[in-house]
């Protein structure tokens, strides 16, 4: 990833408020967040109660609505697992949060095993879980070939070495196993629409920003291909009502429903939808 290009300069709105920029790799169609913060100080910009990912709290309208969401979305995480691997069923879901997903498929007969780095978040998902939850220190002493199904809900991009982090999926997944991977995308309507206060690109705890060639190309490197791509049309209302306010301060409802419903349209027609879920197999 030789060449790049200055793509767009983003302000983290959540915590630091500090400024950086997306570079962009032409050959792979990828954005990259730049500077990088040291693994050292990176935990630091995971420091916010507005975390939602490493919470159950339902202390507003919005937390709330972003769990009926959440709850809609985990049976149709099951659905798909249960689609792609019918007979054995062993899964690893790395950056599992609180576990929901996880519980949800060790209550449909999957043996589950999750990954997760932040303390809190893990105690929570360990006590629905049976303790199947560990720091992500445990992630190489996992056996070569051991699960049928590795999801990653928008965990790639958080991930500091891609081609490092991609060699360990290729190493844990059974020969006739599935990778699916969702992300957001940054070819989106709302994407476009937003800018710089599009509230996906969420710097600098996104160090990457992924287009449908990018994904490809990336797992092509390890043998492995994209055999189907999904929408996450709920990401669309969700995305827009946070960059509503990071751009006028305020989280307009009417502007944010409005942008995420022309989004979708948009996307039946290209499949560039806010967020994508990408299946993948080896090759």
């Amino acid at each position: 990833m030789a060449k790049t290009d200055n793509f767009l300069k983003v302000k983290d709105h959540s915590v630091s408020g500090e400024e950086f920029v997306l570079v962009r790799h032409p050959e792979l169609d990828l954005l990259e967040t730049t500077p990088k913060p040291s693994l050292e100080r990176l935990p630091e910009y995971y420091k916010s109660e507005d975390y939602i990912s490493h919470t159950d709290a339902k202390r507003n309208v919005f937390e709330k609505a972003y769990h009926v969401v959440r709850n809609i979305s985990l049976q149709r995480k099951l659905k798909l697992i249960n689609s792609v691997s019918k007979e054995s069923k062993s899964l690893l879901d790395i950056g599992c949060g609180t576990g929901d997903f996880l519980k949800v498929a060790q209550d449909a007969n999957w043996n589950v095993c999750g990954i997760e780095p932040n303390e809190e978040a893990r105690g929570i998902a360990n006590r629905k879980t049976k303790d199947n939850v560990f720091d992500v220190s445990k992630l190489p002493t996992l056996k070569d070939q051991s699960f049928d199904v590795i999801t990653l809900w928008h965990v790639l991009e958080h991930l500091p070495d891609l081609k490092k982090e991609i060699e360990q999926l290729k190493r844990l997944l059974r020969p006739n196993g599935t990778l699916i991977i969702a992300v957001p995308n940054f070819k989106s309507y709302d994407a476009n629409y937003y800018k710089s206060h599009w509230a996906a690109y969420d710097v600098p705890r996104h160090l990457w920003h992924f287009s449908k060639t990018a994904i490809s190309k990336l797992f092509l490197e390890q043998d492995m291909v994209v055999k189907n791509i999904l929408p996450m049309p709920f990401d669309a209302f969700y995305v827009s009502l946070l960059s509503e306010k990071y751009k006028n301060g305020k989280m307009n409802f009417f502007k944010a429903f409005w942008v995420g419903f022309q989004s979708n349209l948009k996307a039946k027609g290209s499949g560039e939808y806010s967020s994508l879920i990408y299946v993948l197999k080896n090759k």
